[in-house]
């Protein structure tokens, strides 16, 4: 059986930098793309960055874009997501996931997904 573990999270103030990993244990994951979505109390899950396998293409919701930087090593099966000028907005839990494609996780349709880890960013 296949587990996601995320792994990073924490507390930081707002400006700063933290960057999250999310490994795979079990049974090697296929292709598929890996992203991460976020929830905090009173919103709705969030998708805030997807990369395909290959880790050529990526994906950011609008609210990230240009503070958040989605990567992958296949060859270790893990994801990283590096997050800088964090904002205390940015404050959830975050979740890494599998999904057949970057545009399949986009609609919120995971095969896979972690425990999560929180982030909580202070003002």
């Amino acid at each position: 059986q296949v587990q996601l573990v995320e792994s990073g999270g924490g507390l930081v103030q707002a400006g700063g930098s933290l960057r999250l990993s999310c490994a795979a244990s079990g049974r090697p994951l296929p292709s598929y793309a890996m992203g991460w979505f976020r929830q905090a109390p009173g919103n709705e899950r969030e998708v805030v960055a997807a990369v395909t396998w290959s880790g050529l293409g990526a994906y950011y919701a609008d609210s990230v874009e240009g503070r958040f930087t989605i990567s992958r090593n296949g060859a270790e099966s893990t994801v990283y997501l590096q997050m800088d000028s964090l904002k205390p907005e940015d404050t959830a839990v975050y979740y890494c996931a599998a999904g057949k494609s970057t545009a399949t996780l986009r609609r919120g349709h995971y095969d896979y997904w972690g425990q999560g880890t929180q982030v909580t960013v202070s003002s």
